[in-house]
């Protein structure tokens, strides 16, 4: 690797020039990359409700929908309000009393039934069908268009509506997660580092590994909006280890070689190895998350792996050429560590091992029970800020209409009229169930089937199928609303073995039994994996398991915590919590443990070994944990989102739990399992017997 640093070196001034220029590439990669906001189109493509929907929008030509609450308005002007809609680009059918009859006639030949689904005291309802899926551009566009058209009476519900709000909420906060990030980020480094320019450096050199990052998204055609407000946060906190490698192995090296440029090139090599194996855990513990069933893991670990790929690269290429380049001015910026001496703590806690161990046995059982107890939503309405239209929109038809959510039926369009009514007949006695409305169950006794207008048809039923509309009392992942799911899907089944019941609820209640499988597929292979890494990085049967052990308790404690503060977290922290945190704090045990086993090794006594292993470590796993906590906590305090918040308030605070844990119990444990450690780790078994002729310090 001294010959790939002495390139480096002697390529400085054309790496920066072309680190410059890619920057433009990138820059229109990540404006075209598109952002998906819709968090329920990332579940399998087999699955029933995704199938249904796949066929409403081939069939029908229709994809999302929404509710329109129109408030104070009389019938001829909804009337012109309803043709006004249906004017707007993407927007295919607009359903209201005046689809089923003429105007000219009086609502109540309309069935009870039928009349209070679209009227409630002074307010009236349609429902709006787009021609493109739920979250597409078309009908997002479709939405804004509809809230200009109808001003402040009217209020649009439906899943379209709410992902158009998370859309602009998180673009309007996104750019400040970012720089919130930058500031608390540069403040630590500023504290912790003995210069004060060389932390420009490296937030300018992460920065470009970033925008690389987030410009190479382009590729995947689309990333979710989850990803793309976490990506930026996550690379900063986790790969800026990488430039602090750097510039301590490139101050060890001046020491030696006065020549700059020479002792760039070792620092180069020396820094490539250390950070290429510290880094081979932090991947492969994003890529674990491609695991999932639930594609959102795939899009997560791609774009976290690619970002920690890069963030390597830029830091043996775009770094070193830029301390070369401005080493002078950072030379005058050098000023001692403000950071004292950890000699003291380091000795506290090996002399007082037990006290962790019992700290560790102690918390142990509530952490575990904490983590396997903690509350989960999957309702992202709930979490959103209450003045959002959507949000108000959803208030106002559950408070009116009585209704939480809405149901689709799709069914074979060649059942018979009286199977229809009698299935719906058998839904509507569901519990929570407001309404079943099809066309065979519109044309009552009161209405000829000649009055029924063609569109209806044709809106209702089209080729092989014929679709039915099913309104809820019950809110979208309640337990109440997923019993009533299966009790409606096993009356369609029983009229038609093909039929499908789709919409938010059934496609919310599908995630909560898909991310519970994720939750345990991808634990196993973010642990296998990174067993597997240290075994062989380290050589040794006992150490992984040790290492695992202590990032595992660091992990429970941390997913444990809601369940005693009564907090629910968001369904998607439950599975990638514990990735993110295994793979990226991993690297402080390996630091440590790596250090342990040079010192037993060369003979050092167990005590003095990990005396030796935590004092050189500590400050190094001090600032680690700092900077990831920096990078993600501003964001947590920040977010409107409460899925963003909560994701990054827990990486935050597993960044200093992580810490602690590896301060504290690692040493601990690494006392009492010396003697296994010897004698499973390659290398050291035969140098047992002489080991303890050394003096013991005090």
């Amino acid at each position: 690797m001294h010959k790939f640093g002495k390139a480096v070196v002697k390529l400085r001034i054309p790496i920066l020039i072309l680190s410059v220029l890619l920057l433009i590439p990138a820059a229109i990669g990540y404006i075209n990359t598109r952002t998906n906001y819709d968090i329920l189109s990332y579940l399998p493509k087999d699955l029933e409700t995704m199938k249904g929907q796949d066929i409403m929008l081939d069939e029908f030509g229709k994809g999302g929908f929404a509710l329109v609450i129109v408030d104070g308005m009389n019938d001829k002007q909804v009337e012109k309000l309803k043709g006004e809609i249906e004017g707007v680009d993407h927007v295919c059918d607009v359903l209201w009393y005046d689809s089923l009859a003429d105007l000219s006639l009086p609502k109540e030949i309309l069935p009870d039934k039928i009349y209070k689904v679209f009227n409630a005291e002074d307010s009236t309802m349609m429902a709006v069908f787009f021609d493109e899926a739920t979250s597409s551009d078309g009908s997002l566009n479709a939405v804004v268009e509809i809230r200009k058209i109808c001003g402040k009476n009217c209020f649009i519900s439906g899943m379209t509506s709410i992902v158009e709000d998370i859309k602009d909420l998180t673009l309007k906060e996104t750019v400040m997660y970012v720089i919130i990030a930058v500031i608390l980020l540069s403040i630590i480094l500023a504290v912790t580092m003995d210069s004060f320019l060389i932390p420009v450096f490296f937030l300018v050199s992460v920065g470009m590994a970033v925008v690389y990052n987030l410009g190479t998204n382009r590729l995947m055609g689309e990333i979710s909006f989850i990803t793309k407000a976490l990506a930026a946060v996550l690379q900063l906190a986790v790969t800026m280890d990488y430039s602090i490698f750097l510039w301590h192995s490139y101050k060890e090296e001046k020491e030696h070689e006065p020549n700059s440029k020479e002792a760039m090139a070792v620092a180069i090599g020396k820094t490539f190895v250390s950070v290429v194996s510290s880094s081979v855990t932090t991947v492969a513990g994003f890529l674990a998350l491609c695991f999932m069933t639930y594609k959102l893991g795939m899009d997560m670990g791609i774009v976290m792996a690619k970002g920690v790929v890069i963030g390597v690269i830029c830091c043996i290429t775009i770094l070193p050429s830029m301390i070369l380049v401005f080493d002078k001015p950072l030379s005058k910026t050098i000023h001692k560590d403000i950071i004292p001496s950890l000699d003291k703590p380091s000795k506290f806690i090996t002399d007082h091992h037990w006290l962790f161990l019992i700290l560790f046995v102690v918390l142990l059982i509530p952490a575990v029970y904490g983590q396997t107890h903690t509350d989960v939503y999957y309702n992202l309405t709930d979490t959103l800020p209450k003045d959002l239209n959507s949000v108000v929109a959803n208030s106002k038809l559950d408070e009116d209409y009585h209704m939480a959510s809405t149901h689709m039926i799709i069914c074979d369009s060649s059942m018979k009229s009286k199977d229809i009514n009698s299935m719906a007949d058998r839904i509507e006695k569901v519990d929570g169930v407001k309404f079943c409305l099809g066309l065979d169950t519109l044309i009552g006794p009161s209405i000829p089937s000649e009055v029924v207008p063609k569109r209806i048809t044709k809106m209702l039923k089209s080729g092989d199928y014929q679709m039915l509309l099913v309104g809820s009392n019950y809110k979208v992942a309640s337990d109440e609303v997923n019993d009533q799911i299966d009790q409606i899907s096993d009356i369609i089944k029983d009229y038609d073995k093909d039929g499908m019941l789709i919409g938010e609820a059934p496609a919310t209640k599908d995630l909560i039994t898909i991310t519970d499988h994720d939750f345990k597929v991808v634990n196993v292979v973010s642990i296998a994996a990174v067993f597997a890494i240290i075994l062989i990085a380290l050589r040794s049967v006992s150490l992984p398991i040790i290492l695992v052990t202590v990032i595992e308790f660091a992990v429970f404690v941390n997913m444990g915590i809601p369940c005693y503060t009564h907090t629910v977290i968001p369904f998607i922290a439950s599975v990638v919590i514990g990735t993110i945190q295994l793979g990226a704090t991993v690297d402080y045990a390996i630091l440590m443990t790596t250090r342990y086993k040079l010192e037993r090794s060369t003979g050092k006594r167990k005590k003095e070994a990990v005396y030796i292993a935590l004092s050189t470590s500590m400050k190094s796993i001090i600032v680690s944990a700092l900077g990831f906590f920096a990078a993600t906590f501003g964001v947590g305090m920040y977010s409107s989102v409460d899925m963003i918040s909560q994701l990054c308030s827990l990486m935050s605070r597993g960044a200093l739990i992580s810490m602690v844990t590896v301060i504290c119990i690692l040493p601990s444990m690494l006392m009492l399992l010396d003697p296994i450690i010897l004698h499973t780790t390659m290398g050291m078994k035969n140098k047992e017997s002489r080991l303890y002729k050394l003096p013991e310090i005090h």
